[in-house]
This record gives C-alpha cells, sequence and structure tokens, in this order.
C-alpha cells in the first residue's frame, strides 16, 4: 500500500513537471515568435499597441525613459510629419542572438537588434533587454532597456 502511495506521488510529480516544462516550452516559443513578428512590423501602430504594456517604462539608448503612452503619440505625430515631408527608404530591423528565459508569468527576452538599410548595409546595432509580464494569457513587455553598440565593435 505504501509503494503504491510513492509510486502514485512520484507519478504526480514527473507529470507536473513535465506539463511545466511544456508549458514554459511553448511560452519561450510564443515569446520569440512575438519579438520577430514585432520587429517586421514595427512601424505599425497596432503592432506596438500589442507588444507594450500600459505601465510600460523604456529606457532608450541615449537614456531618455518614457512610457508607452510616448510610443503611441510618436506615431500621431508621425502622421503629420509624412504630410509634409516624403520619407526616404525605411530601416528594417531584426533580431539575433535571442535569449528567452521564462519564470512563470515573468519572462525575460534579450536580443541583439540589427537596424538593415534599403541597401544592404548595418545602420546600427542594439542590444535589447525586454521584461515581460503574462496578464489575462497575453505577454505584454512591461520594461525595456536599449544599449547601442558601437559601429565598431560589431
Amino acid at each position: 500500500m505504501r509503494m503504491t502511495r510513492l509510486f502514485s506521488f512520484v507519478a504526480v510529480l514527473l507529470a507536473t513537471a513535465i506539463a511545466g516544462n511544456a508549458a514554459e516550452t511553448n511560452d519561450v516559443d510564443d515569446l520569440t515568435a512575438m519579438l520577430h513578428s514585432f520587429l517586421a512590423g514595427s512601424g505599425e501602430e497596432s503592432v506596438h499597441q500589442n507588444f507594450w504594456a500600459e505601465d510600460l517604462i523604456y529606457t532608450s539608448s541615449n537614456g531618455t525613459r518614457f512610457g508607452k503612452a510616448d510610443i503611441m503619440g510618436n506615431f500621431a505625430a508621425e502622421d503629420d510629419e509624412e504630410e509634409e515631408e516624403a520619407a526616404g527608404p525605411a530601416t528594417v530591423y531584426s533580431g539575433e542572438e535571442v535569449q528567452v528565459q521564462v519564470y512563470g508569468t515573468t519572462a525575460i527576452v534579450a536580443f541583439k537588434l540589427v537596424g538593415t538599410n534599403a541597401d544592404g548595409s548595418i545602420a546600427q546595432t542594439y542590444f535589447n533587454t525586454g521584461t515581460f509580464l503574462k496578464r489575462e494569457g497575453a505577454w505584454r513587455a512591461v520594461a525595456w532597456q536599449a544599449t547601442m553598440i558601437p559601429l565598431n565593435h560589431q
């Protein structure tokens, strides 16, 4: 009887560990896909609306700190500016060396952001680190840190 209870207990522990591991793997995949989708559509307002949490704290590579409202406000300002002047070829952003660490409903996403010009040359690279929280089943970035990598150190 004791052995049966012991085996049952061990089986429950193993099943819980396996289920937890599978959920963490799915979260890593989800966050990685979310990051790549965000970077691919970074010029779209709706992409930013769904990526950043309302209580975001963003520290840019130049040391400026701002929140989601500031990011979203920039889209309205850009719309006004686009009417006044034609924009040149846009820089395309991609993420390399992506690392995702999940801690329950909190995750850290670190990666190398690469900005590529229309001619294929590298405009700039940054190390980015984002802290995400899973709220109501959806991941959102609540903190972000960008560090410019000097062109001579890439």
